[in-house]
């Protein structure tokens, strides 16, 4: 599958961040990016623009804040054409304290939202946009809330702001393929002038084949992680979306090399991808908060159990 147009982002770091508090070493770090640079991936997201003031850096690791002298110590001499993005919480970030697009290493940002949120995210993008950077909306939980209120969302975001792409986030990863077709083609019969984006989750092994769907119905910007890595079941892996893509511009060959010198070390430090927990999470479309909980206890393979738990009251 080639088409020029699509943009591959890597969300390694940030959406990998959620499983040890964003405390990887700024050795690992550069070593993604390097990877991800050599390979020819279009974007990286190093990580979470939050505020310290609601996040303590004794709990919380440097790519939960992704301070721009941070950054600048991990892209530095590398020769790349990948570009920085950080992504920005609604609520958890002072937008005042983001410097323009011209002193920062960071190119885009990207606002996470909920429908309900639609008019917050807006602004916040617009007044991202002024300071000079690319921009996004990641629409969160789609599988929750795909009512008349999405294309309410859809028409706002169309009509009042300044966003270069809108990204069906399939958080709590629920979506089937005739699903994430109909929200991409009902995406961009409203979303005129935007690229459409898609973010699976891998509960139920579907991350990958809910990308290509996406592609296929024209999304061009696609995340992915090495290995997978990513909240709860993680996310479509970069390394078969790559060999997908078919796009000269992509190596494979450094992302292979970075999974066995880092990544295979990794898992055995901290777990991810496709277990029984997450897959039921994903089924009966719950966050997957309950089933993370439950991994870290001393009933981890307590499957029916939670099965019947959540089938019986569901989860908050």
């Amino acid at each position: 599958m080639f088409r020029e147009k699509i943009k591959v982002l890597d969300c390694t770091i940030r959406d990998g961040g959620l499983m040890n508090n964003h405390n990887f070493d700024f050795r690992f770090v550069r070593e993604v990016y390097k990877a991800i640079s050599a390979a020819g991936i279009d974007y990286m997201e190093i990580g979470y623009k939050n505020s310290k003031e609601l996040f303590s850096p004794k709990e919380y690791g440097a790519w939960k804040f992704c301070d721009d002298d941070e950054i600048r110590k991990v892209i530095e001499g590398v020769e790349s054409e990948t570009r920085i993005s950080v992504m920005v919480d609604i609520g958890r970030v002072n937008i005042d304290d983001v410097k323009p697009a011209s002193e920062s290493p960071v190119k885009m940002i990207r606002v996470a939202t909920y429908v309900k949120d639609i008019d917050k995210a807006i602004f916040m993008v617009n007044h991202f946009a002024e300071k000079g950077y690319e921009t996004t909306i990641n629409i969160m939980a789609i599988s929750k809330d795909q009512g008349v209120e999405l294309d309410e969302a859809l028409r706002q975001i169309e009509n009042e702001s300044k966003v270069n792409v809108v990204y069906i986030v399939d958080s709590f990863g629920n979506l089937y393929q005739e699903t994430t077709e109909m929200l991409v083609k009902r995406f961009k019969a409203i979303l005129k002038t935007r690229e459409v984006g898609f973010h699976g989750h891998n509960h139920q092994q579907l991350a990958f084949g809910n990308t290509i769907e996406a592609i296929i119905h024209n999304a061009n910007y696609l995340d992915a992680t090495i290995y997978g890595i990513g909240r709860a079941a993680g996310n479509c892996p970069l390394e078969l979306l790559v060999g997908f893509l078919k796009n000269p511009k992509f190596d494979i060959r450094p992302i292979l090399d970075v999974i066995s010198s880092e990544f295979i070390p990794l898992s055995k430090k901290i777990e991810w991808g496709y277990v029984i927990p997450y897959a039921i999470a994903g089924m009966m479309n719950e966050h997957p908060r309950a089933a993370m909980a439950l991994r870290n206890s001393d009933k981890k393979e307590s499957y029916r159990e939670f099965y019947e738990g959540i089938k019986n009251t569901g989860l908050d």
